[in-house]
């Protein structure tokens, strides 16, 4: 998942907080190099300058990005405000180096958002969220400089601009076309007070999923801990005892927690405590539930696209989208759906038939669903993830990644000395990436790889600062966060499966966003349902030869992983995929039918129950992501309809694998390389998606693949 590092995804972001950081015109920097709040001063040090994470102060949050936001509109004024006639370099260019300031402080925010989250700064977001609002709307809503962008754009339309300036001007006309600038002032003055409505609603619903996160801890004893490996049970014991509770051993209500726990725990009563928990976060019935704020979210949305004259809020969201219509993006998932539940059907048979055999006498329900899997797991493949588990090291696996960006990209990363960086936690390390052949500096990798309180769950990519030329050449800071249990002292970090690849998939990311080549800070943006594409192909390479026969070692023997067990691994590569399908596909659904259904009185736990039972959803499993805690749709509008994009990408994942297995040198083919990196990674948002997938594959991409990976059945077969 790529994040801006906010709690909400800003709906100009790809405008306003882009700029440049190695080329201020010398006027700015005297006057921010004199101020006394840390936040707001210049980056120093090497690397062209870094974040102060060392110096960050919760409290000194309020008053930079205040400053930033006035300093910001004051840049927007002088656009426009000129008399000069509008061009691409005094309208569009000018917009692009506006907001740097704020942009800077925006990563300090974003590490107190989503790192270092604490009650103190929980209520400074409160308080700034509508005044974030009102500063978006005051540059979507500002006349003169919608006048000069339409002015550049219909210019271009008789004179094509270069290529990418001319990228830049539709997406910047297109993305203030759709948030109002062309209406009367009347909907203007509306459409500005549902955006700061939503701004405090997209807040606190994503508080109230991290607070549920924070004080739902399970507790076990000695007795309690059947089927648990050694390493989670050291961990379990050390959360516990940070939490001031020694001698006992806590399951955290975070996905990395809760589901090695269900896979493996024989307490059958403690597994259902553990998944109530983590599935009814913000739905508990008390001040923290969030079913209200989701329905007053949906309403606020639907009238804000009436007052542009769409009819759901779909329509308005998916027309910049590789799908474009609600309509297409619900033909791929109903595509898929029928195959995927009738998999779930045959698995959880398979899994009956080992309770009957084992004489448990249950019928399999949602909390049993990891743990029987594992069984049958076993039992048709002889393979035992945790026996998988004991190979899949987190500091093996940062080296495999880095073999992989070397062998596909020609990069380099080398440790930067603890304390040449400032980090904003002791866990966080740091590396310099580099040209293995020139030796260019292209930028830094931090990575924050532990769960801990404060900090969001789930795993991420974002950056600090993007690559761009127009103002001369800036390096990139890229991150990438995950939420690992972490170990007792002198332990290895064991990851699962799943893990390693979504590991492997966040990284994707920070290699897209180290390989862009783009000008402007614009094409940096993304198209959401083709930017997972890119990350979700890199996690075909955790399972080549090249990857498992140097990177997967025993964590204490140092052998590598066997053969045997190896094809065990790539024999079950299907193996329950109805479960992964399933999961993933109702929470989709559920996105794109609430925002397609009329929420004049929605009921959300009704509609969510009534709308699965629809689709025939199997009982013994949930959806991924509830709809009181879906904070990729309710915390923001990055994923607001376009949950489905995963699977879009999905399709476009399997069918590029595909041009890499059909090649000579396979995964590793230099010719197919050096297309995926000069097509797919680093154009960004520079060509028009589809395009530059043809490009790189010589067609579109066929739903075919996908179907043929998931070992589903093909219908034209």
């Amino acid at each position: 998942m790529i994040s801006k590092s906010l709690n909400a995804v800003l709906l100009f972001s790809i405008i306003l907080f882009a700029g440049c950081k190695d080329d201020k015109n010398s006027e700015e920097k005297m006057a921010t190099n004199n101020y006394d709040n840390v936040l707001l001063q210049e980056w120093t040090g090497p690397y062209q300058g870094v974040p102060a994470f060392d110096q960050m102060n919760v409290n000194a949050i309020k008053e930079a990005m205040e400053t930033g936001m006035e300093l910001s509109l004051k840049e927007i004024d002088a656009i426009a405000n000129t008399n000069e006639a509008p061009t691409f370099e005094n309208t569009i260019v000018a917009l692009e180096a506006s907001g740097d300031k704020l942009n800077d402080v925006f990563t300090y925010y974003g590490i107190f958002s989503s790192n270092k989250s604490s009650p103190e700064f929980r209520d400074i977001q409160t308080e700034l969220a509508p005044k974030l609002s009102d500063y978006r709307s005051k540059i979507s809503q500002n006349e003169a400089l919608f006048k000069r962008i339409k002015a550049v754009y219909e210019a271009s339309k008789k004179a094509p601009l270069a290529e990418d300036q001319q990228r830049v001007v539709d997406l910047v006309y297109k993305q203030f076309e759709m948030n109002g600038a062309n209406l009367d002032a009347e909907k203007k003055k509306r459409y500005a007070e549902i955006n700061k409505e939503l701004s405090s609603l997209y807040t606190k619903f994503s508080n109230n999923v991290l607070h549920d996160e924070e004080n739902y801890v399970t507790y076990l004893n000695k007795n309690q801990l059947g089927g648990l490996s050694e390493s989670f049970i050291n961990s379990a014991a050390k959360i516990a005892a940070d939490k001031g509770e020694e001698g006992k051993y806590a399951i955290t209500n975070t996905r990395s927690s809760m589901d090695p726990f269900l896979t493996y725990s024989t307490e059958r009563d403690l597994r259902k405590i553990v998944w109530s928990n983590y599935y009814s976060r913000g739905d508990n019935g008390d001040e923290y539930d969030n079913n209200q704020i989701i329905a007053e979210i949906l309403k606020l949305r639907k009238e804000r696209v009436s007052l542009m004259g769409y009819d759901n809020y779909a329509e308005w969201r998916l027309q910049d989208r590789m799908a474009k219509t609600p309509e297409n993006a619900m033909a791929l998932m109903e595509a898929v759906w029928p195959a995927a539940i009738a998999r779930v059907e045959e698995e959880v048979a398979d899994m009956q038939a080992v309770a009957d055999a084992n004489g448990d006498q249950l019928k399999i329900e949602p909390w049993d669903y990891r743990f029987y899997a594992e069984k049958v797991r076993q039992k048709k493949y002889d393979l035992d993830s945790d026996e998988v588990k004991q190979y899949l090291q987190l500091d093996k696996l940062t080296e495999a990644l880095f073999y992989t960006a070397g062998r596909l990209f020609n990069y380099k990363f080398t440790p930067v000395e603890d304390g040449k960086v400032p980090v904003f936690h002791e866990d966080v390390k740091v590396w310099e990436v580099s040209d293995k052949t020139t030796g260019k500096h292209i930028g830094l990798w931090y990575l924050d790889p532990f769960a801990r309180q404060g900090k969001r769950s789930g795993a991420w990519a974002t950056t600090y600062r993007s690559y761009t030329s127009f103002q001369g050449e800036t390096n990139v800071l890229a991150s990438n966060n995950s939420n690992f249990v972490k170990p007792a002292p002198g332990e290895a970090v064991l990851v699962s499966w799943d893990d390693a690849e979504t590991f492997f998939h966040e990284f994707g990311h920070a290699l897209h966003f180290f390989s862009s080549n783009v000008k402007y800070p614009t094409l940096n943006g993304g198209v959401r349902d083709y930017t997972e594409f890119q990350s979700q192909l890199l996690e075909r390479w955790l399972s080549t030869d090249e990857v498992i026969n140097q990177f997967l070692v025993h964590h204490k023997t140092g052998e590598p992983i066997p053969a045997s067990l190896v094809e065990k691994i790539k024999k079950a590569s299907t193996f329950n995929q109805g479960f992964a399908t399933t999961e993933y596909l109702a929470s989709a659904l559920i996105d794109m039918k609430l925002h397609l259904a009329d929420p004049t009185a929605i009921d959300i736990d009704q509609f969510e129950r009534e709308t699965l039972a629809e689709l025939n959803m199997p009982e013994e499993l949930p959806m991924r992501h509830r709809t009181p805690h879906f904070g990729h749709v309710f915390s923001g509008e990055g994923y607001a309809t376009a949950y489905y994009g995963y699977m879009w990408a999905d399709v476009l994942t399997s069918d590029a694998s595909e041009a890499f297995k059909e090649a000579p040198g396979g995964f590793y083919d230099k010719g197919i390389s050096e297309k995926l990196v000069k097509y797919l990674f680093a154009p960004r948002n520079s060509m028009d998606p589809a395009e530059a997938y043809r490009l790189f594959r010589g067609r579109d991409a066929k739903i075919e693949a996908l179907m043929r990976d998931r070992g589903f059945p093909i219908p034209s077969e």
